[in-house]
C-alpha cells in the first residue's frame, strides 16, 4: 500500500460510524503502513482509517514523540477541558478553537493486537480525541461554537463543492 488520498469534508465515509476491527490480519497491517506512509506525507499528527476510505475503527498518533497505532479505542475516562485551535488534513486550511478534555485513559489494541491502557494528556490527548471522534462519525466543525462555525461556513462549502465535483 502507498500514500493514499485523504477524504475531504463532504465525503461520506467521514459521516460512518467506523465497525471494530475483528482481526489484525495482513490486511489490517497493511492498511496500518499504508495510513503511515499517508500520515507523515500529508505532515499530520493524528490519521483516523475513515479519512483514507476505511471505514474501521483504528486511528494513528504521533504528537512528536513516535507513531502510535489504535485498534478498537475506547476512551474510559477523561478529566478538565482545554481549549485550543485544531485542524485537520480533511479540512485543508479550516482551523477551530475547540475545548477537550485536558486528560484521558484510553484502552485499544497495539498494532501486534496486544491490549493496551493509556493514561494521556496534552497534545497526545487531543489527538486522541480528535481521531477518536472520526471514529465516531464526528468532525471538528461539529464541536467548532458557534462564532466559529459562522467563520468557516464559506470553506466547508467550497470542500463539499470539491467533493461533489469529484463524484
Amino acid at each position: 500500500m502507498s500514500i493514499q488520498p485523504i477524504k475531504i469534508y463532504g465525503s461520506p465515509v467521514l459521516r460512518e460510524k467506523a465497525a471494530a476491527i475483528r482481526e489484525i490480519d495482513d490486511e489490517v497491517r497493511a492498511l496500518v503502513r499504508g495510513m503511515t506512509e499517508s500520515l507523515y506525507y500529508h505532515q499530520g499528527l493524528g490519521l483516523a482509517a475513515n479519512q483514507v476510505g476505511v471505514a474501521r475503527r483504528l486511528f494513528l498518533a504521533d504528537d512528536g514523540k513516535g507513531l502510535r497505532v489504535f485498534i478498537n479505542p475506547v476512551i474510559r475516562e477523561r478529566a478538565g477541558e482545554i481549549s485550543g485551535e485544531e485542524g485537520c488534513l480533511s479540512f485543508p486550511e479550516v482551523f477551530v478553537e475547540i475545548p477537550r478534555a485536558g486528560s484521558l485513559l484510553v484502552e485499544y489494541l497495539d498494532e501486534g493486537g496486544e491490549p493496551r491502557r493509556l493514561e494521556a494528556e496534552g497534545m497526545l490527548a487531543r489527538i486522541i480525541q480528535h481521531e477518536y471522534d472520526h471514529l465516531e462519525g464526528v468532525l471538528i466543525s461539529d464541536r467548532a461554537g458557534f462564532i466559529a462555525s459562522r467563520l468557516i461556513r464559506g470553506k466547508l462549502k467550497k470542500l463539499k463543492k470539491r467533493v461533489r465535483e469529484s463524484l
